[in-house]
């Protein structure tokens, strides 16, 4: 104790003689300011010092992010540069608009409401015509994914179910009791299906970016919670998108993991080592979107239970085939409830589930978990206000719908439109591995098969075959594109005809390998080459933009000819 006491002394004295000079020389510095002066340099020291600090270490968004970020908005808002994006920019949206109002059949588009309602014999005439407009026969499978079943039956069964319930509304449980118990056994069934037990609960969603939106925003609520600022999702960058949409929407930082090249699925070592005190939750997908590759849930389970941190499956496209692919036959990575560390499960009940569209589910393993979803307003004039999702009132017809397609098929139907479907996808799967001048990535372990290709842009292939009638999924980074098999796709014949056709554009492909692409090809090749992924977004916005548009191209050239003075 004695010598560390003389060792600080020691300390003291040796600085000492420093500090004084500093002191001096600071007094001396300011000894011709004035008190005002000195207050106003020092305020505004502080609010560059601040500012820099935030700029370095903001946990929202990377330092990397945010200095290319600010580097291209400076690039962007020079006169010249500026100019030529904006002539880009208005090009792009005028062949958008034209592509859409081609796509009508120059059908005009109805601006305002008719002065005398219509008779149900005339809507029905008018929705003809709309029903038209559809180019690709999605029936006879030449669509990957969209439309799951589509079976006569099924539509019959859950247009019935609709019309019976379409006016109830589970905002309102004590008017519709029968809407609010089919909600709940809806979840229940889904619990069961993912081994939860009696403390596994849940809500019915809109469909899988809800669901997955809920699940994010009640591990940012429990985050917050405990005083974390920014809360961070660890995820594999093939997790679907909505985990970016939820990290944008609730103010999180999602840090994406690499994948493995040749399996597709998540590092789960590098997952471990991005683990920090901000960490909220931990992503896995059974399977991810693009390739169609389970990640080893069981792992990162393992690292939520070591580190505490909740887990989520991702299991919005498997969601009601990875559940029966056991008792059809086929082995399975466990990516449930039984999973040590696994909290919360994302399902679609409008995919593999066949129920109609807008229905999906997210499960907890208990309720404290499902509470962080809640909201809850107290103090409203209009009343107490409390809702259990992102929306207020909801189709209850939706949920009953949803009901009525799971007691339709039962456990026995759903292992076996499992069984066609995996049966399928491993058929299409070794088929495609054996054309020449393309091959499979990773491992299909449910329904989708991607592919691409070392010898040509696979995008020709791509646009090859929509010329044949078909439309494949567009992936990117790698270039590649992919086929969600579904239940049509295992009719008769659905499956060989489309091999058949892979097979001889492939070979038409391969004779000139080196030919430049257009179409698709030509607009991911171009998005893909571009460093600043902003502009990506912006050119995006254009077609979300169009979607709405209602006027007619050419009105909109004479409007620019008439205002520059041409007429």
């Amino acid at each position: 104790m004695e010598d560390v006491q003389r060792i600080a002394k020691d300390v003291v004295e040796t600085v000492a003689p420093y500090l004084e000079d500093v002191r001096v020389k600071v007094n001396t510095s300011c000894s011709q300011l004035e008190g005002w002066q000195i207050i106003a340099y020092t305020f505004g020291l502080t609010l560059i010092l601040v500012s820099i600090y935030n700029f370095l270490f903001d946990e929202e968004k990377s330092l990397k992010a945010r200095v290319k970020k600010s580097f291209f908005k400076f690039v962007k808002n020079l006169p010249i540069v500026k100019g030529m994006i904006q002539k880009e920019v208005d090009k792009n949206a005028k062949g958008v608009q034209e592509s859409f109002q081609n796509a009508t059949g120059g059908m005009p588009y109805v601006v305002q409401l008719p002065k005398k309602g219509m008779s149900e014999q005339q809507i029905m005439k008018e929705l003809d015509k709309y029903q038209a407009m559809v180019e690709i026969d999605w029936s006879k499978g030449n669509v990957s994914g969209a439309v799951y079943n589509g079976s006569n039956e099924l539509t019959e069964i859950i247009t019935k179910a609709y019309k019976k319930f379409a006016w109830t509304n589970p905002l309102h449980p004590d008017l519709f009791p029968d809407i609010r118990k089919m909600e709940a056994e809806v979840v229940r069934m889904c619990c069961t299906m993912f081994n939860g037990d009696d403390n596994s609960c849940g809500t019915v969603t809109s469909g899988g970016t809800e669901s997955i939106l809920l699940a994010c925003l009640a591990y940012r609520n429990m985050a917050k919670e405990r005083g974390i600022r920014y809360p961070e999702i660890i995820a594999p960058i093939t997790v679907h998108a909505a985990f970016d949409k939820a990290a944008d929407f609730f103010h999180m930082k999602l840090t994406h993991i690499p994948v493995d090249p040749k399996t597709c699925k998540v590092d789960v070592n590098k997952m471990r080592r991005a683990i920090n005190k901000n960490t909220c939750m931990l992503v896995g997908s059974a399977p991810q979107f693009p390739h169609g590759s389970i990640d080893n849930l069981e792992a990162i389970g393992a690292l939520g239970v070591r580190y505490n941190v909740p887990v989520h499956t991702d299991c919005c496209l498997g969601g009601f085939l990875v559940p029966f692919m056991e008792k059809a036959g086929f082995d399975v990575p466990i990516v449930d409830f039984r999973v040590p560390g696994v909290t919360s499960i994302s399902a679609d009940t409008h995919k593999y589930g066949f129920a109609p569209k807008g229905s999906s589910v997210i499960l907890y393993r208990n309720t404290e978990y499902r509470r962080g979803q809640f909201f809850v307003q107290p103090d409203w004039p209009g009343g107490i206000y409390a809702s259990p999702t992102l929306a207020g009132n909801r189709a209850g017809a939706i949920i009953a719908s949803c009901w009525a397609s799971m007691m339709h098929f039962g456990e026995d139907g759903y292992v076996e439109t499992t069984r066609k479907i995996i049966e399928t996808t491993r058929y299409i799967a070794d088929k495609l591995s054996k054309i020449e001048g393309i091959y499979v990535l990773g491992k299909p372990d449910v329904s989708v098969v991607a592919i691409a290709s070392n010898d040509f842009n696979i995008f020709r292939l791509s646009d090859a075959m929509n010329g044949l009638g078909y439309s494949l999924s567009a992936l990117q980074f790698p270039s590649s594109i992919h086929l969600c098999v579904t239940l049509l796709h295992t009719k008769p014949g659905a499956a060989d005809t489309f091999l058949n056709n892979v097979r001889t554009c492939a070979a038409k492909i391969m004779k000139d390998p080196n030919a430049k692409c257009g179409g698709i090809g030509a607009i991911y090749g171009m998005s893909q080459s571009i460093p600043d992924r902003s502009m990506v977004s912006q050119i995006v916005g254009l077609f979300l933009d169009a979607c709405y548009n209602t006027k007619d191209p050419e009105d909109s050239d004479k409007k620019v000819q008439k205002t520059n003075g041409v007429h």
